[in-house]
């Protein structure tokens, strides 16, 4: 039985991916240690590790309840929006980006209406 996945996220400097996950993204630290610290946000966490355990460029879905709310939290922050929220037959969705590039997709439950958007790949 599998008890929870932790995806491992690479950094090129921890400390300021730490500021960008802490400050804008709202997650606060789990844990840490010299190497690599854990990243929490509403019970779920997320693995950042210094340099190595991983490559640039990693995408990640994100379920969450209202993506409307959130987006808006992030553009208030001034997170990296790679693409605004967007409807699509699986969800409502849309990308940030964290400094070692790599795209975090946000979505929540699919809207009615048209699902024909399209994401920059």
């Amino acid at each position: 039985m599998i008890e929870n996945i932790t995806p491992i996220l690479r950094a090129d400097d921890l400390e300021a991916t730490k500021r960008y996950y802490l400050d804008v993204l709202g997650f606060a630290v789990n844990w840490e240690v010299p190497y690599m610290l854990s990243v929490v946000r509403d019970g779920h966490p997320l693995l950042i590790c210094d340099g190595h355990q991983g490559q640039r460029g990693t995408w990640l879905w994100i379920g969450v309840e209202d993506a409307d709310a959130l987006y808006a939290e992030f553009v208030a922050k001034g997170a990296l929006i790679r693409d605004p929220p967007k409807s699509f037959e699986w969800g409502y969705e849309f990308q940030v980006e964290d400094p070692n590039g790599h795209v975090l997709r946000f979505g929540s439950e699919p809207r009615p209406g048209p699902h024909d958007a399209q994401f920059r790949g």
